[in-house]
């Protein structure tokens, strides 16, 4: 299995030499660096890009998760066609500028993705970390939660799972300001996701949903708000959402405080292994 996608400014970079040295070659900030992959930010022409370089899990890993019924992360083409199908759906997300896989062995496959820097932005968690102390305008809450949960219903309507769909992941475009009629948000991270010709099966959905809620489990976010994002993510009117959805916010509410307790053992067993608070 071989491809390479260059796109400009790429094309013309990397014209005549081999793109996996090319991209192995280029230096920057690192900010992951695992076994099977790195992830950089690099400087090219006065604009800023990210590099996401893997180099196969090996066949432990790929065993480990399938046990566990988790789709192993083989390479960057699922993060690939995951940003062009949301690309597609009008769903804003990084712009993918270079793609390369190659190699048949699934363990030891070599791929890589480079996407431009979204930039300036901030994270959906910096934006309500403080919301507790300090409410948002109401006008504003109301327009992310919408967004937020109109990108959810059309990302899942046009096929793709996220699996790590927290608020974290979301990035609101800073320049211009953001008002409430105006907001672009932008969703990261896409090396885990799942793409299908159709919707997701629920499993799945529900996943993504229960991460997205779990992960705001502490902004202050009131029920009346959780029904608002249920409303514009099942595009129906709010009676229908509560005759109908009951068991879904039930589970939902349950789901997201078992992984609450997961995330609080994990704290814990990562405190009491270094004597201090993860970072």
């Amino acid at each position: 299995m071989n491809e390479v996608v260059l796109r400009p400014p790429f094309d013309r970079l990397w014209a005549g030499r081999d793109p996996f040295a090319a991209v192995e070659a280029l230096q920057g900030q690192v900010f992951r660096e695992l076994a099977g992959r790195r992830t950089l930010r690099v400087d090219i022409d006065g604009r800023g890009y990210f590099v996401k370089i893997h180099r196969g899990v090996g066949w432990g890993e790929i065993l480990k998760n399938l046990v566990c019924l988790r789709p192993p992360v083989l390479g960057a083409r699922d993060e690939w066609r995951a940003l062009e199908r949301l690309a597609e759906l009008g769903v804003d997300t990084m712009r993918a500028l270079a793609f390369g896989e190659r190699g048949d062995n699934p363990a030891r496959r070599h791929s890589f993705i480079i996407t431009e820097e979204l930039a300036p932005t901030v994270s959906l968690e910096d934006i309500c970390r403080d919301w507790p102390r300090t409410p948002p305008p109401p006008a504003l809450k109301r327009a992310l939660i919408a967004r937020v949960a109109n990108m959810a219903r059309r990302m899942h309507e046009g096929g793709v799972n996220h699996r790590d769909f927290y608020i974290c992941h979301f990035l609101l475009h800073t320049e211009p300001p953001p008002v409430p009629k105006a907001l672009r948000l932008s969703l990261i991270d896409l090396h885990r996701a799942q793409v299908r010709a159709s919707p997701p099966p629920s499993r799945w959905r529900r996943k993504d949903l229960a991460g997205l809620y779990f992960s705001a489990l502490d902004i202050g976010l009131t029920r009346r708000d959780l029904l608002r994002f249920l409303r514009a993510y099942l595009n129906g009117p709010l009676r229908r959402v509560l005759r109908d959805e009951a068991p879904l916010l039930a589970w939902l509410g349950g789901e997201a405080a078992r992984l609450a307790k997961r995330y609080q053992r994990k704290f814990a067993s990562e405190s009491d292994a270094t004597g201090n608070a993860p970072s």
